[in-house]
């Protein structure tokens, strides 16, 4: 006889129609108490499922009020978490990624059943049907936000969409214009009522958004200053005033003189029945009105505003960007201009300094050509003289010691010719390789030998004659280390830079073994 189950521990029973049955008291996720039901085709598979059900209780995991699909819990999540937290624009992108592409394959799915299998199926579906790979990451990046929403609300253990496994997605390259482009493109825009809109976007840098939702009342003529503060988009079918994309997007630009008399002429021409010059600055810090309007006097629509943008991109022969690529050509201008970084940041309105400076500035292929033509002169082209920066002439200034060739300008110190400083001329200095050594003994035996047979009949044992004799070696031996002393100069750097009048006569080696020559020669004339 089965013994009675524990208090808490739950009851098993067999079904009427031949199943069997669980039932427990657990904890909801809203803290209340609640009987809940769980079936099986045996006993044993019941029962173990009822042991899961109180493993997971015991751990503090409650059990959901109420048993969610994928498609309802989608619908609960955007409705009271999204609306309430996120802008009418966020709102209406992640209501369509659900409509399209959650629901309609996952949606049936009892949320506590969702697996990574079944995530993973849906968006290899996707990618299989030629959906983009842009599209596939953003289903999964709502998905994993609503279910990160679902983990916090502990109607789930984990988050199925954080696992499964999708290609990287990479931004497409974005060749902004340049500055010369950017320019043509403002001469031929200029005759459009738009053209202060088109301005600010190539001069600031500024969304489509807040081109178009700028007041009068943000002209600030006293101030000198745009101050952006609001946005003007669609949302469904219709055009909404809203802040700015974040709250780094609020930012105060100040007001180029040619964009402050286009806007100045704007408002005259637009308003000139009842205007007073004089008083302008004080009533349009007033004036709620947009500045840019549509022919009919209303807000511009978004994409009426791309539409004439390409339409003079075109007539001006231009490459194709999209609108929001003129703010990375913005970002890249001010790259360009050696403009700080934080400066940049705060300009284009970014919350971080490398949003700006990893998204949105670009290489610029003309200033790394400049660049590398520099370094290529730098390196490759020979050096055809060493200047100081005060003196046209070459520095000569000679040391003390050890006859230095030292730069110019006041101590000889800090100037542009270091490569000349403390240089020796003394002949360990002349850096010669062991080969040009071991030639230019040679070359000295030479001509020791020819001098010494040319004017062996000329010496004489005599004593009156044999110190002339010596003095005559001596002067030789001398005069063709000079002349080698000045070959060499003509060849080498910094020799070659010294007249050959100011070039010291090193004392060689060979000088003395020419003496020592001479003298064992006297002393076996003597013996």
């Amino acid at each position: 006889m089965t013994s009675r189950r524990a208090n808490g521990e739950g009851s098993i029973y067999k079904r009427a129609d031949g199943r069997w049955g669980a039932s427990v008291y657990v904890e909801t996720s809203s803290g209340q108490r609640k009987r809940i039901h769980i079936y099986a085709g045996t006993r044993q598979e019941v029962h173990d499922r009822l042991a899961d059900k109180l493993a997971e209780a015991r751990k503090g995991i409650r059990t959901p009020d109420k048993e969610w699909t994928v498609g309802g819990y989608l619908d609960y999540w955007l409705r009271e978490v999204v609306t309430a937290n996120d802008r009418p624009r966020t709102v209406e992108l992640y209501e369509s990624v659900i409509r399209l592409h959650l629901k309609p394959k996952i949606g049936s799915i009892r949320l506590t059943k969702l697996s990574v299998r079944d995530v993973q199926s849906m968006l290899n579906q996707q990618l299989e049907q030629g959906r983009s790979l842009r599209s596939a990451h953003l289903a999964r990046g709502v998905l994993r936000a609503a279910l990160s929403r679902a983990e916090r609300e502990e109607l789930i253990i984990r988050n199925v969409a954080k696992l499964v496994t999708i290609r990287a997605w990479k931004r497409k390259p974005i060749q902004p214009w340049s500055a010369d482009e950017a320019a043509r493109f403002l001469k031929a825009a200029q005759p459009h009522r738009w053209y202060g809109a088109y301005a600010m976007l190539l001069i600031y840098g500024m969304r489509r958004g807040e081109v178009l939702g700028l007041r009068w009342c943000d002209v600030d003529l006293a101030r000198n200053q745009l101050h952006v503060r609001q946005q003007l988009q669609r949302i469904g079918k219709t055009l909404e005033q809203g802040p700015v994309k974040t709250d780094a997007g609020q930012r105060d630009l100040s007001l180029t003189p040619s964009l402050r008399a286009t806007l100045v002429d704007l408002y005259v021409s637009r308003y000139s029945t009842d205007i007073d010059i004089a008083a302008m600055p004080a009533r349009m810090t007033e004036d709620h009105r947009l500045v840019s309007l549509s022919t009919t006097g209303t807000p511009v629509d978004p994409k009426n505003f791309v539409r004439d943008f390409h339409q003079i991109r075109t007539t001006a022969g231009l490459p194709h960007i999209t609108v929001h690529h003129t703010r990375h050509t913005e970002a890249t201008l001010l790259k360009n201009f050696k403009v700080p970084a934080r400066d940049a940041q705060l300009i284009l309105g970014h919350a971080h300094v490398t949003t700006t400076q990893q998204l949105y500035q670009h290489a610029d292929h003309e200033g790394q050509a400049e660049a590398l033509e520099q370094i290529e002169r730098r390196l490759l082209t020979p050096v055809a003289a060493a200047k100081t920066a005060a003196n046209d002439e070459f520095s000569t200034g000679d040391g003390t010691i050890f006859h230095a060739f030292t730069s110019g300008g006041p101590g000889g110190a800090r100037t542009l010719d270091t490569l000349l400083k403390s240089l020796t001329l003394s002949s360990d200095s002349t850096g010669s390789t062991p080969v040009l050594t071991h030639l230019r003994t040679h070359a000295y035996a030479h001509m020791l030998a020819w001098v010494a047979v040319k004017n062996c009949c000329k010496f004489t044992p005599c004593e009156e004659t044999r110190e002339s004799n010596l003095a005559d070696w001596i002067k030789i031996i001398r005069a063709l280390e000079h002349f080698e002393t000045q070959s060499l100069a003509q060849q080498r750097f910094p020799l070659n830079l010294l007249p050959t009048s100011r070039l010291p006569l090193p004392q060689s080696p060979l000088n003395e073994r020419a003496r020592k020559t001479v003298g064992d020669q006297e002393k076996g004339r003597a013996a």
